[in-house]
């Protein structure tokens, strides 16, 4: 399974076998088989069926992009049953929503290794990303991801602000000017720190308005600035648009590579001098992780 960073994860409705097939054109990194919010109660068995199915009819060698599910959250009672449908189907991992503290990112972990282990798969071999501001709890737990508490599993945290914006009965989730409202500006920030700390992907949150592409490309330009190496998509014309500002300028490669040259060079030392300026180990970070973005670099993309 790959472990390229992800620029762009398209949802796609897990009941769906027209909306699959079309999925797998839209050129994203990832998709995301969804077993919550785009599924009625009534068709979740046949759901998870089709979703299995659709993973074994492309096998990890055989995937040209990752395929992830989001099941129910712990608190539905529905994940037991969503997991062992599809995992010994050897999704590349699950995207949890509504996770309320890493507590119960651990639990979901342990139900993963056992049925990892009844499969016959290498026990940690699903990772998760987590949805992690949907309630309040989550939000005033950010705080607690890093490398041991989270464990090996977890490979990214993004933020959603619809469920933890009508648990706090928020009116309106944005101002006048399209800008998010406070609230929900702290949690998408908190959201981006505690993925720093954890190690992980930062991913940002859908724009919701799928016929809005210029205001896409704000956001996601905006989203990339600030840190974040990939978004979440509801709709493939969202792809190329999210593909494009992830990935790195044929400037900006050539620039990284000759950050990274010159601290080789340098044999060791924790500051070096290019064009002029003098350059430190952040630096050096920022220009390996641009590298890395380069490595997902499509033909459509700016200098790809």
């Amino acid at each position: 399974m790959s472990t390229a960073p992800l620029r762009s994860l398209l949802f796609v409705p897990g009941d769906s076998e027209r909306k699959q097939a079309k999925a797998l054109l839209a050129g994203a990194d990832a998709l995301i088989l969804d077993l919550e919010d785009s599924v009625a109660e009534a068709a979740l068995p046949a759901a998870r069926e089709r979703v299995r199915d659709f993973l074994l009819a492309h096998g990890p060698g055989a995937r040209s992009q990752q395929l992830w599910v989001r099941p129910n959250g712990l608190a539905s009672g529905k994940l037991p049953e969503d997991l062992e449908a599809v995992v010994a189907a050897r999704p590349d991992g699950v995207v949890l929503p509504k996770v309320s503290s890493v507590r119960e990112l651990r639990e979901v972990g342990r139900l993963l290794s056992a049925l990892e282990a009844r499969a016959g798969l290498p026990d940690g071999g699903t990772r998760i990303i987590v949805i992690a501001t949907e309630t309040p709890q989550a939000v005033l737990g950010l705080g607690e991801y890093s490398p041991e508490s989270a464990g090996a599993r977890l490979s990214g945290l993004t933020w959603g602000m619809e469920d933890l914006s009508a648990a706090l009965g928020a009116l309106a989730k944005t101002e006048a000017d399209g800008s998010l409202s406070p609230v929900f500006e702290l949690a998408r920030s908190l959201c981006l720190i505690a993925a720093a700390a954890a190690g992980v992907q930062a991913i940002d949150g859908v724009h919701a308005d799928f016929r809005d592409l210029a205001g896409l490309g704000r956001d996601v330009a905006r989203a990339r600035r600030d840190g974040f190496r990939a978004k979440l998509a509801i709709h493939p014309d969202q792809v190329p648009v999210i593909n494009a500002a992830f990935s790195p300028t044929d400037a900006e490669v050539e620039q990284a590579q000759r950050v990274l040259a010159a601290f080789e060079a340098a044999g060791g030392a924790g500051v070096v001098s290019l064009d002029g300026k003098m350059l430190d180990r952040p630096h050096l970070v920022l220009a390996q992780r641009l590298l890395e973005l380069a490595k997902r670099r499509s033909p459509q993309s700016p200098g790809g």
